[in-house]
């Protein structure tokens, strides 16, 4: 593995944040797609798994086909195609042209994300986490930024200017383009990596599973948070909705602090023994915002960004470790944690909409409470050295 090279993780990084940032915006967008095309809320779910299957799910497919070779061109491809999908959906009247467009920027989406933790693996040295951490806060500021962006172009430009949007996407790619050279696998250490790896024994795949799990554990947690803080605090309590927005704001915001801040303790600390200590406090923390004179104050900000920073620090540690547990399949084991693990977020969010429709808001608030400390039994029983 070669030295830490910062200018090459912050290329990626900004790469990575474009990238995110259409995946970020289309949940904002889907309102308006909605008025326009009179579409029903049925139609509009569709729309959401259509991009999640596309740009989650199948990128442990990009990163299979990215460790046959390096695949230096998925970047560029990626970065572009999530950008002109997005952008363009304005335009149509067909709903299955939408459809289309979503496929195409669910696919670039998926295409960036292998190939940009394989090559920002290479470019990590002996901080190896510290590195992953620079180019995954890229991803963790993009998601952030897309819902106010999308909300921002539409309100004061009007939705048929959403085409505007592709600027960023143009320049990035630009820039990608324009760095190729810097940005490459250096070959020998590509060569070297796959000579000095051993064939991956079961008891290997047997702790890449746990460590998906507990990613799939993190990812409801999160999800889960994100979904049902704004339907307790609207809908249930009838409170105000800025105030529900700032949560979740506090939320990812501290999260995207928590990627930089605690991949230098994971490095100096050992992985696995940072997984047990953040699902642990993670496990503590979220019930505190049940504590009634931390719900109804200013002090539930600080529960759920402490909850942020710990639960989401953790991101680029559990990429670390796939790619340690799977050496000589760097891609597949990217897209196994920032793809198809947390890409089944979907599927616990809707385990409680199931919750919420039969007990209630509040019960299936409350039920995400255990999610991190399976999570953290499960940190457990895993066997890494690292």
């Amino acid at each position: 593995m070669g030295r830490f090279n910062l200018k090459v993780l912050l290329i990626l990084s900004l790469g990575h944040m474009v990238t995110d940032i259409y995946q970020g915006a289309l949940p904002a967008t889907l309102p308006f797609l909605k008025d326009k095309l009179g579409l029903t809320y049925t139609m509009t779910g569709v729309i959401l798994m259509v991009a999640n299957f596309t740009s989650s799910i199948l990128q442990p497919l990009f990163g299979f086909y990215s460790d046959k070779k390096e695949k230096a061109a998925l970047l560029p491809i990626g970065l572009l195609a999530a950008g002109v999908g997005y952008a363009l959906l304005a335009l149509p009247t067909d709903y299955y042209v939408v459809l289309f467009l979503v496929v195409i920027s669910g696919l670039g989406v998926a295409a960036y994300h292998p190939e940009g933790y394989k090559t920002a693996h290479f470019f990590t040295g002996e901080r190896s986490v510290t590195g992953m951490s620079v180019f995954s806060v890229g991803g963790n500021l993009g998601l952030a930024i897309g819902p106010p962006m999308a909300i921002y172009v539409t309100r004061y430009l009007g939705f048929d200017a959403l085409p505007v949007v592709i600027v960023p996407s143009l320049l990035c790619t630009a820039l990608i383009l324009s760095q190729k050279k810097t940005i490459a696998i250096p070959k020998l250490e590509h060569i070297a990596q796959n000579k000095d790896v051993t064939k991956t024994n079961v008891g290997s795949y047997i702790s890449l599973f746990l460590v998906v799990a507990i990613v799939i554990m993190r990812s409801w947690t999160q999800m889960g948070l994100l979904s049902y803080i704004p339907f307790y605090y609207i809908n249930h309590l009838k409170g105000d909705p800025l105030f529900a927005g700032n949560l979740i704001f506090v939320f990812l915001a501290c999260g995207a602090a928590g990627t930089l801040i605690g991949a230098p303790f994971a490095d100096r600390w050992g992985h696995r023994f940072f997984i047990r200590l953040t699902m642990f406090l993670a496990t503590v923390i979220l019930p505190l915002m049940f504590v009634p004179f931390i719900a109804n104050s200013y002090l539930l900000f600080v529960v759920l960004g402490l909850e942020g920073m710990i639960l989401i620090s953790t991101f680029s540690v559990t990429i670390v470790m796939a790619q340690r547990l799977l050496p000589h399949r760097l891609g597949v084991a990217s897209g196994l944690m920032v793809g198809f693990a947390i890409g089944t977020g979907g599927i616990g969010v809707t385990l409680l909409g199931i919750v919420a429709d039969n007990f209630g808001v509040p019960v299936a608030l409350e039920s995400i409470m255990i999610l991190p400390f399976i999570g953290f039994l499960l940190s457990l029983i895993v066997k890494y050295k690292g």
